[in-house]
């Protein structure tokens, strides 16, 4: 699969712009500062991968740019919206309409098979893929009639993102995709994530403590204690099938 050039996909202005963003949970002496004064900015169609141990804020950044959590201080735009000043109805209609998240666990229903799972997004989203499409883009084509017991872990994880994808969000954050999963099956994960991004252009952004992982991406920021205390750019992204963990 021909690769488009980090300039092409990243051609057309930031997806966020992140300034001065603080998160502290409770009050007092128990208060706990998740985010520091975080400034950051993310062009759209960019593939970017976070790292940092457990702790260190990168869950509470992503939550923030998905509308699941709202910042103390600091502003958030997705675009030309304000998430930082948003309403919570807005809110909804942002995680509904333009984002698409993928966790460690895959959060499918036991009773459904992938294309009907699947199709609990299709079915309320005039704008979405059909169920088949979305799963034939994870290379699952040949599995929508099988139930989650009948799947492997990463193919669970491959309909969990057929599943997001399939509303065509512009914009997939996943946290720890590949926590669950051995290094072989992890790189069939991110071989279908990396084909969203090449694909669809979606912006991406990647939670994960493989620093291994990054080398598939655009660039790598590094949280430690609530800052990005560093970032790197790949001048070339390695293929996920190179990789070894």
């Amino acid at each position: 699969m021909a690769e488009a050039s980090a300039e092409a996909r990243t051609g057309t202005g930031p997806a966020f712009r992140v300034e001065g963003l603080t998160k502290v949970y409770g009050m007092g002496e128990v208060a706990v500062h998740a985010l520091r004064g975080v400034d950051l900015e993310i062009p759209t169609g960019e593939l970017v991968f976070i790292l940092g141990t457990s702790g260190s804020g990168k869950s509470t950044l992503v939550n923030i740019l998905g509308g699941l959590d709202r910042a103390t201080e600091g502003r958030v735009f997705f675009r030309d919206l304000e998430l930082t000043a948003a309403s919570d109805r807005a809110l909804t209609f942002y995680r509904r309409d333009s984002v698409g998240f993928i966790f460690q666990m895959y959060n499918l229903m036991p009773s459904l098979t992938a294309r009907e799972n699947v199709a609990l997004v299709t079915e309320i989203d005039r704008d979405a893929m059909r169920p088949e499409e979305a799963l034939a883009i994870v290379g699952l084509e040949d599995r929508l009639n099988h139930f989650p017991a009948q799947l492997s872990g990463g193919e669970q994880q491959r309909v969990a993102i057929a599943r997001a994808i399939a509303k065509q969000p512009e914009v997939l954050l996943c946290d720890e995709p590949t926590g669950a999963l051995d290094s072989k099956t992890g790189i069939r994960v991110l071989e279908a994530i990396n084909k969203v991004n090449v694909e669809l252009s979606t912006t991406v952004v990647v939670i994960s403590h493989n620093a291994d992982m990054a080398a598939i991406g655009d660039r790598t920021l590094f949280m430690s204690d609530g800052r990005i205390v560093n970032e790197t750019r790949n001048a070339r992204r390695q293929a996920p099938s190179s990789l070894a963990w």
